[in-house]
């Protein structure tokens, strides 16, 4: 995201991670995502399970992002994931699916708005 002059901001937050000390909690919230597919079955550790991994992980955090602004929110602190490879059998196809439970806050001092 970014902020009211311009700069990139961190907005997602994952585990251990914290959001700044002014931010307060709001609520909590799951999201999904998936990878783009590749041709075959994925084996965890081979090439495309982990070329599928990166995609799914880019896509969450592309969701994440969109329900804090959605949600009008600041921050998304993610506290529990699931990864599931899936398989199309009819075209021979496999990706990664992904579900993320998040608590989403508001800064205190964002000067922004929320409705």
């Amino acid at each position: 995201m970014v902020d009211a002059e311009g700069a990139s901001r961190k907005v997602v937050f994952w585990h251990r991670e914290l959001p700044p000390t002014d931010a307060e909690m709001v609520s909590e919230h799951v999201v999904e995502a998936s990878s783009g597919r590749v041709a075959g079955s994925l084996a965890r550790g081979a090439a495309a399970w982990d070329r599928c991994y990166e995609d799914l992980m880019a896509n969450a955090i592309e969701r994440l992002v969109q329900e804090v602004e959605r949600l009008n929110g600041d921050y998304a602190r993610v506290t529990d994931e699931s990864t599931e490879a899936k398989h199309d059998g009819a075209k021979d196809e496999s990706w990664l699916h992904g579900t993320f439970k998040f608590v989403l806050y508001r800064s205190q001092r964002s000067g922004t708005a929320h409705a």
